[in-house]
């Protein structure tokens, strides 16, 4: 880094630094000066992201698996279940940085180094920030490494803790990925166990929690504990050896806080793009990433993005205000969710994208009893 003034600085390597990196690059800004500043200390435990997708996109490339059926068991149903116009897909973060690698080496005053960030300070005129101890200054910063101002308890929390393990004999199906699994010990959380398959042997099986607003997350260790339980007892992996782990906790807001300063975005988990009833965030990420760069190229600023659904954030502070009452409704909720409906209709859904009709005949499907009386405490919290 030879410059100290840059258009912009993306502060993270993390999927969504590299995200809009892509998207500034194919959007107008290629001769403009931007240092993404890939920062080891702040980068995120996960290292690979599954998702589903109906389009071709712009990091496609990236892509290293791609499924077209979901396993999931909950409430005591086992089901394998199509998708007809999504795919189940996989990027993991070297192969992201490798193809965003190569588009930035087309942009002559497109920066990707290490550093480790600093302070991040708002101005009239311009914003500072902190890399390796030097202070640059930059017309933007994309912050996605900093903390969140606090805002108050999150509304709950995701702790999860996955190994990428290789058994010693078949257990996977390679073709089918797990999306939720509940054949695991409860307890006051909702639990389940995610498995990304990569061969017949190999997967990515990672046990997941939705903590309640006061409840504890599971230590560590006791999710480890979870995990080997699962391998050993629901998949009969024994004899498996353990490779790359993850492990974290993210905090769920149905209405997170502001992201925006004068001249400082906070981008991805930092900016609140986490779906706070699913914990997914790649492509929410990447839609984010494109109307950040579509309104620096027309307007000169980053802030003409679409506003986020107040409909859809109501219905993520039901779906919280349900799991911070009664955790086990999740289990039951997510059965009649993609044991009720094409997988389809859940993933356009959950991608804040039904028509309203169907919105209508998916909300059918769910347990009425704890999702009506939690809007009507919203409505008297009104009154």
């Amino acid at each position: 880094m030879s410059a100290d003034r840059f258009d912009a600085v993306i502060a993270g390597g993390g999927a969504s630094g590299l995200s809009l990196a892509a998207h500034l690059a194919v959007a107008g800004w290629r001769n403009r000066s931007v240092l993404v500043v890939d920062d080891p200390v702040a980068r995120p435990a996960a290292q690979c992201w599954g998702f589903w997708a109906a389009a071709p996109a712009l990091l496609d490339a990236a892509v290293s698996h791609r499924y077209r059926r979901l396993g999931v068991h909950a409430a005591g149903a086992d089901a394998v279940v199509a998708l007809r116009t999504f795919e189940y897909q996989v990027v993991h973060r070297r192969d992201l940085r490798h193809v965003v690698a190569g588009l930035l080496r087309r942009c002559p005053a497109f920066t990707l180094a290490p550093g480790r960030v600093g302070d991040v300070r708002d101005g009239e005129r311009e914003a500072e920030i902190t890399v390796d101890g030097v202070a640059v200054r930059a017309g933007w910063v994309f912050d996605s490494v900093s903390a969140s101002p606090p805002t108050g308890a999150a509304d709950a929390r995701l702790a999860f803790t996955g190994w990428e393990i290789e058994c010693a004999r078949p257990v996977f199906d390679p073709d089918v990925p797990t999306l939720f699994d509940f054949r695991v010990p409860q307890g006051d959380a909702a639990r389940f166990v995610y498995v990304l398959p990569h061969s017949d042997r190999r997967a990515l099986v990672e046990v997941t929690e939705f903590v309640p607003r006061h409840g504890r997350p599971t230590p560590p260790d006791g999710r480890a504990a979870l995990l080997a339980g699962y391998i050993s007892g629901v998949l009969d992996g024994s004899g498996y050896t353990v490779g790359r782990t993850e492990s974290a906790v993210l905090p769920l807001r149905a209405s997170p806080p502001p992201r925006s300063g004068r001249h400082v975005l906070r981008i991805g988990a930092c900016g609140g793009i986490v779906k706070a009833s699913t914990g997914y965030a790649y492509q929410r990420i990447h839609r984010d990433s494109a109307a950040i760069a579509r309104s620096l190229a027309r307007g000169g600023h980053p802030f003409d993005r679409p506003r986020p659904s107040r409909w859809y954030r109501f219905l993520d502070s039901v779906l919280l205000d349900v799991l911070d009452r009664d955790p086990h409704q999740i289990e039951r909720t997510f059965a009649r969710l993609f044991l009720g409906n094409p997988a389809d209709r859940v993933l356009r859904f959950l991608d804040e994208c039904s028509p309203p009709g169907e919105q209508l005949r998916l909300i059918a499907t769910m347990p009425k009893a704890p999702y009506v009386r939690s809007v009507a405490r919203r409505a008297l919290r009104r009154w």
